[in-house]
């Protein structure tokens, strides 16, 4: 990545943005979604650009004012000299340059998501009302390494494709959302689903959504409100 010249002041119209992303950072900290790896981004209104943590800053300090805006090659345009992006922030900028549907993404390396992607004959399934959000599927991308060139990052979003997550073979997960606050509580929501499936099948014999309930919960979300 090579340094781009940085913006000396911040846009103020980004104020609102910073504090959902630095909210929702650490929130999912607190929730223990994100843990001492993983971040989330937002897309920057009407540029090629995203606001994401820096690198070595604890997802549990997070705040606006130390959030960093990348353009979609990876250079940091505004933050404080001298920082630099996660090491897989190729995950947001691709995804973001596929996805003009989508305006927030989150890469965790949650062991639970992880799991589902290390067994024989076992996948993730619909389990609670709110993974209908996961209906059209969860792809599970065969790359097992850190996400780092562009074409890793390419393949990632093709992997994705036009669904709202995908898992990453023994390595974690990706959400997308159209808000910062809708991502939220897809993060939550996602690791509940997979908690509900382990704690269902210690009882018994899994019975996921079907897809009659699923047409049902699609036509009853609430998700615009």
């Amino acid at each position: 990545m090579t340094a781009a010249a940085k913006q000396p002041n911040r846009d103020p119209a980004l104020a609102p943005l910073r504090g959902q992303l630095a909210a929702l950072t650490r929130l999912l900290h607190r929730e223990r979604i994100l843990n001492y790896s993983g971040h989330a981004s937002v897309r920057i209104p009407r540029r090629d650009a995203f606001l994401i943590q820096s690198l070595y800053e604890s997802r549990a300090k997070v705040s606006p004012d130390s959030l960093i805006a990348v353009d979609f090659d990876c250079n940091v345009v505004e933050g404080p000299d001298g920082c630099e992006p996660p090491r897989e922030v190729r995950i947001h900028s691709e995804i973001l340059r596929a996805r003009a549907d989508v305006e927030a993404v989150v890469h965790t390396h949650s062991e639970l998501a992880a799991a589902f992607t290390m067994v024989e004959d076992v996948e993730l399934c619909l389990m609670k009302s709110h993974a209908v959000r996961w209906k059209s599927g969860v792809p599970i991308h065969p790359d097992p390494s850190h996400i780092m060139t562009p074409e890793q990052g390419r393949e990632l979003a093709d992997t994705l494709g036009p669904h709202q997550g995908a898992l990453l073979r023994a390595h974690g997960g990706v959400l997308v959302a159209e808000s910062v606050p809708a991502l939220l509580v897809d993060a939550v929501h996602f690791d509940e689903n997979a908690r509900a499936q382990l704690q269902a099948a210690a009882i018994g014999r899994l019975k996921p959504l079907t897809e009659a309930e699923l047409e049902l919960l699609s036509s009853r979300s609430n998700r615009d409100q």
